[in-house]
């Protein structure tokens, strides 16, 4: 597990930073799946610095929950009328029975000490009809960064952190909670040089790098800033994120 309150949360807005267009891309993403009426209360559970609860609330009415065990984290989270931002575990989530029609998981599901646990939270939490927006990456469809060239142990790192696909949905499905088909791709973030790339990386507020061994991390930030010192402009190559729907059905 992950202590975001050691040292990550010192680093994480200026290397998990969002621009508005990225949001804006999720929120149309999210709309396209979940409950068409309007209001919809959302919980945002493992809200982190609150990147995207704000968002969550404006583009479904609120009130959104942003939930978050890291107090570090909490405290960077920005101010918004209709976001409350909460102390808790996915384990154990401080909402009510049926009072939310949306959970979103952004790259957090991996973090939950009791992943299964924390998918009957969410089935306890969600309406009839509610969805739950799980972004994460699966063991077995990982993706090919452009900066695991320079650490060559963080593909495997990263890959065990995360369960397959049909794990997942076995899981969801144990606890009531039904998967769409297929899993959604979503091309959200924007190209960027091979500059702006080693600058954003180079903060280590990616959870891969608590995982890495030390020289390792040292000679492969070496050798990516000489390739960023040498050919800054180069474009790196845009990822589509996977997104897995989950819904509750009864």
């Amino acid at each position: 597990m992950v202590d975001y309150d050691d040292r990550l949360h010192r680093v994480y807005a200026a290397g998990r930073a969002v621009d508005q267009e990225t949001i804006d891309t999720w929120m149309r993403a999210y709309a396209e799946v979940v409950p068409a009426q309007r209001p919809l209360t959302v919980l945002d559970l493992g809200s982190g610095i609150g990147r995207f609860t704000p968002a969550l609330a404006e583009t479904f009415g609120g009130p959104a929950y942003g939930v978050e065990p890291s107090a570090r984290m909490r405290e960077q989270s920005p101010p918004h009328p209709r976001v409350t931002y909460l102390e808790g575990s996915a384990e154990a989530i401080p909402l009510a029975d049926s009072s939310c029609d949306v959970a979103l998981l952004f790259l957090s599901f991996h973090h939950f000490a009791d992943q299964q646990q924390a998918l009957r939270e969410l089935h306890r939490v969600l309406r009839p009809g509610g969805v739950v927006l799980l972004r994460s990456q699966f063991a077995d469809r990982m993706p090919e960064l452009p900066w695991y060239e320079y650490f060559p142990s963080a593909p495997a790192a990263d890959a065990a952190m995360y369960r397959t696909v049909a794990e997942t949905q076995r899981m969801a499905r144990a606890a009531g909670l039904v998967p769409d088909d297929e899993l959604r791709l979503i091309s959200a973030e924007r190209p960027r040089t091979l500059a702006a790339l080693y600058d954003r990386v180079s903060t280590r507020a990616l959870s891969t790098f608590e995982h890495l061994p030390a020289e390792e991390i040292e000679a492969g930030f070496a050798a990516f800033r000489r390739d960023a010192e040498a050919d800054p402009d180069r474009e790196t190559p845009v990822i589509p994120a996977s997104l897995m729907v989950l819904r509750r059905s009864h």
